[in-house]
C-alpha cells in the first residue's frame, strides 16, 4: 500500500517514483573547500535530491573502501547509491555509471581540479582537457574523456 501511494504522490507531482524513494547524497569534503559547494549545487540540481555536506579530514579510509587508488584523489568524495565519486565528475558520467553498474567498478574519480571540470568553471578562462576513471576491484581505467 505504502508503494501504492509514493507512485501516486509522484505521479500528482510529476516526478518519476524513483525520485521521491532515492536516498540523500553524502559528500566527503576537505573541511572548508569552496569549490566543492559549487560542484555539490550541479549534482543537487541534477539528481534532485538532498545533499549532505560532511568536512571529513580521514576521507583516505573512505577511499580505501572503495578501492580508490590515492593518484586519483581530490578536493571531495560523493557516495551514491552505493558508489564513491572523487572530485569534479561530470554528472552525465555519474548517472551513465549508476545505470550501467560496470562490473568491477565501485566508483569515478578525476583527479586534481581540473580548470572548467564541473564546480571549476571560470568565465574568460579555456576548459582545461581530464579524464574521467573508473576504479574498484577490476583496476584503473578512462571511463570518458572531455575536452582538448
Amino acid at each position: 500500500m505504502r508503494r501504492i501511494r509514493i507512485v501516486l504522490a509522484a505521479l500528482a507531482l510529476g516526478l518519476p517514483a524513483a525520485a521521491l524513494t532515492a536516498q540523500q547524497i553524502a559528500v566527503h569534503r576537505d573541511p572548508g573547500c569552496g569549490c566543492c559547494e559549487k560542484w555539490t549545487q550541479q549534482v543537487r540540481a541534477q539528481f534532485g535530491r538532498q545533499v549532505r555536506m560532511i568536512d571529513d579530514a580521514q576521507r583516505k579510509a573512505l577511499h580505501k573502501r572503495f578501492g580508490m587508488p590515492a593518484d586519483l584523489a581530490s578536493c571531495h568524495t560523493a557516495i551514491i547509491d552505493g558508489m564513491a565519486f572523487e572530485g569534479h565528475v561530470p554528472i552525465a558520467d555519474m548517472k551513465r555509471a549508476l545505470a550501467q553498474r560496470p562490473k568491477g567498478v565501485t566508483g569515478l574519480a578525476v583527479a586534481g581540479m581540473p580548470l572548467g571540470s564541473p564546480g571549476m568553471e571560470v568565465p574568460g578562462q579555456r576548459a582545461q582537457p581530464f579524464i574521467v576513471f573508473a576504479f574498484g576491484p577490476g583496476g584503473k581505467k578512462v571511463f570518458a574523456r572531455h575536452g582538448g
